[in-house]
Parts: C-alpha cells; structure tokens; sequence
C-alpha cells in the first residue's frame, strides 16, 4: 500500500507564507493498492490536486468520507475525474442510511457552485448494499479490507482500518478522546481498533493551552493521540488534522516534541503530516 497525503489542515483551508510547507489544504488521503485501485478517504480541497493525478490514469476510484462537514467535502467539486464521461467512480455511505454523499452534490446546485451534479457526465455509482462496523463487503469484494469505528465528532464522523497482505493503516481524522458529553467510542475501543498497525493517521488538532475553549469541538490533543499511538503499539504515527492558525514553525516543534516523547517511551517513528507526504507499508 501507498499512502498519499494531499490535505493535512482541518476546519478551514488556510493557504499563505506560514503555512506553506506543510501545506493549507483540508482533508484528503489516497492509498493505491497496485496501479489500478485507489482508495480516497475525504473530499476537503486536497482533492483538486489528487484528481490532477488521477486524471490520466485508469484507476478506480473509490470515495470514503469520514463525515460531511464543509472542509471534508468542498473539494469534490473540483476534482477532475467527476468530468470525465464514463468515469466509474464508487461512492460507499457510511451514514443516515446512504445519504451521506448527497452532500457532496447538494454544493454542485447551481447557485453554491456553477456545475449542476446533474450535468456531470461521469458514472458516480452509490454502493447501495449494507455497510457493516465490522467489514465492508463492497470494498472486500474489490480487494480493500476496511472496517469502521465510530468517532466521538458532532453530527457522527468514522474512523476506517485498511488490511492488505498481513499491513494495516488507520485514518481517524476528525476524533475528541475525551468530549463532555458521551462518548461514542472510549480510549480503549480506540486502542482495540489501532492495535499493531503499521500507520495511525489520526486528528491531532490541539494543544493543552487551546483544548479548555474548544472542548466539545470535536477534536483530540496531540499529548492524547500519542498515547493511543504508544497504548496500540502503531509503529508510526502520523499528526493530521492541523489546526489553521497551526504554523509551520510551530508543527515542527510539535513534531520534534512528540518524537522525543514517543522515543522515550517506545520504538514509534512520527510525523506531522505535510501535503506531498507519500509512505510506502
């Protein structure tokens, strides 16, 4: 598998100088299993550039969003491969009993967006078969094996795992260990979820100084991400889902922090997420 990070920033796309190395794009992850599949976890406007890519290729595509909030689908408007005539590109719900990517076409209405979803000349096929948290059919059938776990994020959000032959990489992007209210999912669910696998990509937005005003925003504290990543036993970590005000300068001492951290307490390799981040499992 390779793993292909085209938007690392969470909440809002924030392009400019101080953002510029790790990039200012919102969610959007590939993983090619060979030449011909490729898997997409979110929509945010880091899919523009990866549909760029796509373009020329005959791969096929296969769309997962981890929930429908505006930086994790505005930029499926954008990507190149909806314009194709014929393009077969799969769209698998996850939520309110298949009407999550309705969202994704409501934006393209004429008026938010000037491309009707309706004149759009690709082949969008919604998976309409049911979608287990255990195993998703669908995807097994194409040769992904994915599983779910909910994520504790308003208005419901998924984490996913991703096995192929004996490797496994996890994408929980948008996840609050510890909310005040409920929780859909608790630490050790997570780490039940997490446990061995080779890649953790997870939501790591805030710092302690933040977390007391934002605190039911739905988002998790660097300090609690590698936690889990040390309670799993992952093997690289991966800070994702940077706050927009996050610098680069600042990331790199995140970064840096969570590496000492990690190196004292286990064998786990780190890294901030950075748009052209490409990793090889």
């Amino acid at each position: 598998m390779v793993v292909k990070f085209w938007g690392v920033r969470g909440s809002i796309p924030s392009p400019g100088p101080s953002t510029v190395r790790y990039g200012g794009n919102s969610p959007c992850v590939s993983i090619d299993l060979g030449p011909a599949k490729t898997l997409i976890f979110d929509a945010g406007t880091g899919i523009r550039k990866l549909g760029e890519a796509l373009v020329s290729s005959n791969s096929a595509i296969f769309i997962l969003l981890s929930h429908v909030h505006w930086d994790h689908i505005q930029g499926y408007p954008f990507f190149l491969p909806i314009y194709q005539p014929n393009r077969e590109i799969h769209l698998i719900p996850t939520l309110r009993e298949g009407t999550l990517f309705n969202q994704l076409f409501e934006q393209m209405d004429g008026a938010h967006f000037p491309v009707k979803a309706s004149s759009l000349p690709s082949s969008c096929l919604f998976v309409s078969e049911d979608v287990s948290e255990k195993a998703m059919p669908f995807l097994h059938s194409h040769g992904f094996d994915v599983a779910r776990i909910a994520t504790n994020h308003p208005g419901g959000c998924y984490g996913y795992r991703v096995e192929n032959e004996g490797r496994a990489v996890v994408y929980i992007s948008d996840n609050e260990m510890d909310p005040p209210s409920g929780k859909v999912t608790d630490f050790a669910e997570f780490v039940q979820f997490c446990q061995g696998a080779d890649i953790l990509i997870h939501d790591s937005q805030y710092t302690e100084r933040e977390m007391p005003q934002k605190r039911g925003w739905g988002h998790s504290l660097i300090s609690q991400v590698r936690d889990l990543a040390l309670a799993a036993q992952v093997k690289h970590l991966v800070l994702y889902h940077h706050d927009p005000n996050r610098t680069d300068d600042e990331l790199d001492v995140i970064q840096e922090d969570t590496r000492l951290w990690l190196r004292k307490n286990g064998q786990i390799e780190c890294t901030a997420a950075f748009e052209g981040l490409n990793l090889e499992v």
